[in-house]
């Protein structure tokens, strides 16, 4: 039986480069890092609470991500149009404006390095 999400793995062709921008334009805190494999690879993990982020190295990631659409990372926060701003200042590529869900909040989505699409969110609560 599953209990819960333990981790999202984002793979990469530079994943160095990628877990910087998730910790200094993002803000997120690095809570370890490690190097595996036969080639080296690189590995990051952040923490976000009950589950982390793991941004890894690997051979077959090529590129940007063709589908950014297929999952998307959703971050919450505190006060959606300041952070808004903060990206669009440190030039991250902004895919939708702040728009509205009933009964949810609001959502602005912007795209990483990679092409990977993630969410600031801020609900009603």
């Amino acid at each position: 039986m599953i209990k819960t999400l333990e981790g999202i793995l984002l793979s990469s062709p530079s994943a160095k480069k990628l877990a910087k921008f998730y910790q200094n334009t993002l803000g997120l805190k690095l809570k370890s890092e490690a190097v595996f494999g036969e080639h080296d690879e690189e590995f990051y993990e952040f923490d976000l609470g009950k589950t982390s982020l793991y941004i890894a190295d690997h051979s077959e990631v090529r590129g940007t991500n063709p589908n950014p659409q297929r999952i998307i990372l959703n971050f919450e926060v505190d006060n959606i149009e300041r952070e808004i701003t903060r990206l669009k200042k440190a030039k991250v590529k902004l895919v939708a404006k702040m728009y509205h869900i009933q009964d949810y909040g609001y959502i602005a989505t912007f795209a990483d390095l990679d092409g990977n699409y993630f969410q600031l969110v801020k609900t009603r609560g």
